[in-house]
């Protein structure tokens, strides 16, 4: 049995993230499985977005779960696939009410457990960098710019930990920022898989 690779595409809100892996999906085709983003799913079916401590607590817990148990199940139902994570288990850390190891003993891991999850990890820098308004008709966005610009710092100090971790940063232009994310995303598929041809 050969396992799936999984690569996070993340970044601060309005980074482009989600339009990149729709982009690459359609490009490659059935080599890429797409993980959707957990709390996307969970706030679009009804659970509490902010709110007190407690219910940001109990949110983050059941975005970590479910997180984990998408990735899980894609990685079981397509092996020898790509899994393109539409975020990852770390997200959660940034968003937790307290600092980020709190969040991390509260579902029982570490960062570095976290991490090893993946095997890279590529980094699309807000858009609010450029003063860029974020805005793009997801009705679970409800960050302001500098609350995007904030979490895009925290997210990326966490992330960059990862010994596969790759930058895209903001640009002007989307579609040249989006090309450039794709070309990054196509060396680091074709890298995974001359690896696994090396240890066959």
């Amino acid at each position: 049995m050969t396992k799936s690779y999984r690569i996070v595409l993340t970044g601060g809100p309005g980074g482009g993230k989600t339009t990149a892996a729709d982009l690459y999906r359609r490009e490659i085709g059935e080599s890429i499985v797409i993980v959707p983003e957990a709390a996307t799913l969970l706030y679009s079916g009804g659970f509490p977005r902010g709110g007190t401590n407690g219910v940001r607590r109990a949110t983050q817990k059941a975005i970590y779960s479910v997180q984990r148990n998408l990735e899980d199940a894609q990685s079981a139902n397509y092996q020898n696939r790509v899994l393109l994570c539409d975020r990852g288990t770390v997200d959660g850390a940034i968003y937790w009410p307290d600092d980020a190891t709190k969040f991390f003993e509260a579902v029982d891991s570490t960062l570095e457990q976290e991490l090893t999850r993946y095997d890279a990890v590529i980094f699309f820098e807000t858009a609010a960098v450029g003063g860029i308004s974020i805005e793009g008709g997801n009705p679970t966005r409800i960050e302001s710019n500098k609350e995007a610009l904030e979490l895009d710092q925290k997210l990326k100090a966490l992330w960059s930990q990862h010994p596969n971790f790759v930058f895209i940063p903001h640009e002007d232009s989307f579609i040249k920022k989006i090309t450039h994310g794709l070309k990054e995303l196509t060396k680091i598929v074709a890298k995974l898989h001359n690896g696994r041809k090396k240890t066959t």
